[in-house]
């Protein structure tokens, strides 16, 4: 009877990740529009810290009766147990409920860099004597640009390590380093010339710049990644509750607004079943292990 009135007190919903960020816009907007359809209050609790690994784990350790719950992403939910000590599994730790968008990168170049295409970005990479850099500020970009490296037989190229996404980008913008493979935040920059982009790792090409290939399109295998945010419960919680807050995510994603402020960030809506979810986190999972492996990966 209890779970039939389900919420009928306030939910906790841990962000992994500090208070102004991408995660933290897109999650605070989603569950102010889960507490009005479900009548019930979506408190968000930013924990960062740790690649994610802080909040993530507080989750993984909390009651499953559906009043903590966890908005994360793919980095901090797939990729840090796999490099990491974690004190939780990516898949065994949690019952997903629902992926609610889906985000790629996008590879800039400084401008003044002599490619303008990812043809002649990979040819200039083919110089020993001359290496590129590409800076990486985070788990999934370092070992994105390790793929790289692996994939097109450059292991000479520079992996600058920055402290953060936003330095990394910056590095870029000031011709620290070559160039990056970065999160749509970098769009303005790309807009204003400040730097280029060469290619993206998506489906499809990104509505902010249509003109931009793809890397299937340019036939670069084996790097099909993605980011993405969703929201997941403890393991263990109630089937009842997963299924509820799963058919209000998805009322939710159907919303203009919603979607408007979606586009901004690139973000793609994603429609999927608790169960579609819980195997694409078990794939990504095995996936980053792979990588790990082929490129000899390791924290230094």
């Amino acid at each position: 009877q209890a779970q039939s009135v389900y919420p009928n007190k306030p939910v906790r919903v841990i962000v992994p990740f500090a208070a102004g960020g991408t995660t933290d816009v897109v999650a605070r907007l989603v569950m102010q529009k889960m507490g009005e359809l479900m009548k019930a209050s979506f408190v968000i609790d930013n924990k960062g810290g740790a690649n994610g690994m802080i909040g993530t784990g507080e989750v993984a350790r909390a009651t499953a009766d559906g009043y903590t719950l966890l908005f994360n992403t793919a980095g901090a939910q797939t990729l840090s147990p796999v490099i990491y000590k974690a004190n939780y599994e990516a898949a065994a730790s949690f019952a997903p409920v629902a992926k609610v968008c889906s985000v790629g990168f996008v590879v800039i170049a400084r401008k003044d860099l002599p490619a303008n295409s990812m043809k002649e970005l990979i040819a200039l990479a083919g110089n020993k004597d001359k290496p590129l850099t590409a800076s990486s500020g985070s788990a999934i970009i370092n070992l994105i640009t390790e793929q790289f490296k692996h994939v097109i037989k450059a292991p000479h190229i520079i992996n600058a390590q920055y402290k953060g996404t936003s330095p990394q980008m910056q590095a870029v913008v000031a011709g620290e380093v070559d160039f990056s493979f970065d999160s749509f935040a970098a769009v303005e920059m790309i807009k204003s010339g400040k730097v280029k982009a060469l290619a993206v790792i998506l489906p499809q090409r990104a509505a902010s710049f249509p003109d931009v290939p793809t890397f299937q399109e340019l036939g670069i295998k084996d790097m099909e990644f993605s980011s993405w945010a969703g929201l997941l419960a403890p393991k263990g919680t109630p089937k009842e509750i997963i299924t509820a807050l799963s058919q209000n995510v998805d009322k939710v994603m159907q919303m203009p607004d919603v979607l408007a402020k979606l586009k901004q960030y690139d973000y793609i809506p994603v429609k999927t079943s608790p169960e579609l979810f819980a195997e694409q986190i078990q794939a990504e999972t095995d996936q980053w292990k792979k990588v790990v492996k082929d490129t000899g990966f390791k924290i230094e």
